[in-house]
């Protein structure tokens, strides 16, 4: 079967990096192409199974520009051919509007679209034109994915979805991978000394993940604490330019993208986020797994996705005062952390295993196609 992906960023991020969990899942079953709305924003690529047959067309219609007639009539004759359409965030939701306005005349194959968050400028609120243009365009998609409670409850009241459209699937990933604890030197220009400990996140370096915040929110603590950011994108100057405004050049380190945070993860003692706009970060289970507490604000579902006696350690958004102080009380208090850590890593491994988020979009996949994707 011939799957198109139509992403709004195919960078190394949470939702990049599922799909290819998927992708890599489903194996030689299915072929595939993708298309990011940012051209140069491939990152994700570098960890699709070499063995799938996977192409990246170069002349596929932009995803970015006005919607007149005839870009979304192009975008429509392109969806053609395949089996499934899979569409990404807003950055996709022009083709979502083609296929519903031209799919009936060109017997385009079925749509499922993914919504899993919002960048900086719905951060702090949605725009009444896009959940308009969101309530049109998605009429005709056979589905609509979210893996959050929060998003769910906005895809029913601010974008009108009924019930039989609308499905909600938990971020999930193998939380066995993250036990063993990896060798110190495993991270590119930096090794975990004895005696170090270490703050980290996996975050794209974006503005939505507000990473300076973090580096303020990071100063309070002592030596021998440092700051390790897993991630690329535009925001890297920004961080290091916090860091060395704070003093703190040579603690703050940015070893760049991780295929596998597995590999990784392990490494840190303390996990936190500073996003503006989160929905079910798939780093925060990954923290989880690998036995860490979570320092974070309140956004998206993350305070019901840590374990309860994490939960104290979860403030209010915008409130970098109080992520200070909660970075501090775990930092200074290696038991607590400990504890909290190991209830994460039990609720992860109930509540978030791949294997059951992959059963799931395979039937919500083949129940578009009216096939089954086979295991």
């Amino acid at each position: 079967m011939r799957i198109l992906h139509l992403h709004s960023s195919f960078a190394a991020g949470g939702k990049e990096l599922r799909a290819v969990r998927l992708m890599n899942a489903f194996g030689r079953v299915a072929a595939h192409e993708v298309v990011s709305a940012q051209p140069g924003a491939m990152g994700a690529a570098v960890v699709i199974d070499p063995a799938l047959d996977v192409g990246f067309p170069q002349a596929f219609p932009s995803l970015q520009g006005r919607p007149t007639p005839a870009r979304l009539w192009q975008l429509a004759q392109a969806m053609q051919g395949h089996d499934l359409v899979l569409t990404y965030n807003w950055g996709a939701m022009d083709a979502v509007l083609a296929h519903r306005l031209y799919g009936g005349l060109l017997q385009l194959p079925p749509l499922v679209h993914h919504e899993d968050g919002f960048n900086e400028d719905e951060a702090d609120g949605l725009k009444t034109a896009r959940n308009l243009y969101r309530r049109i365009a998605l009429a005709r998609a056979s589905a609509l994915v979210v893996p959050s409670r929060r998003l769910e409850g906005i895809a029913r009241a601010a974008w009108h979805q009924p019930a039989r459209r609308l499905h909600f699937i938990p971020n999930g990933i193998d939380c066995g991978a993250f036990i063993e604890r990896p060798r110190p030197d495993v991270l590119p220009g930096i090794v975990k000394g004895e005696g170090e400990r270490w703050l980290g996140t996996l975050a794209g370096l974006r503005p939505v993940k507000d990473l300076p915040r973090l580096v303020r929110a990071f100063a309070p603590l002592p030596q021998p604490w440092k700051l390790v950011i897993l991630g690329e994108g535009p925001e890297r100057g920004a961080i290091l330019a916090e860091a060395e405004r704070l003093g703190l050049a040579g603690r703050v380190h940015l070893p760049g993208f991780v295929a596998d945070p597995s590999h990784a993860v392990g490494l840190f003692d303390l996990f936190a986020l500073s996003s503006k706009s989160e929905q079910f970060p798939i780093s925060v289970v990954e923290a989880m797994a690998a036995g860490l507490p979570v320092a974070a604000p309140a956004v998206g579902d993350v305070p019901d996705m840590v374990a309860a006696e994490n939960r104290p350690y979860i403030v209010a958004g915008g409130d970098e005062a109080g992520l200070a102080d909660a970075l501090v009380t775990l930092a200074q208090d290696p038991a607590l952390r400990a504890r909290i850590g190991a209830a994460n890593r039990a609720r992860a491994q109930a509540e978030y295993e791949e294997a059951a988020m992959i059963a799931a979009y395979r039937h919500v996949y083949g129940q578009a196609m009216g096939r089954e994707i086979p295991s």
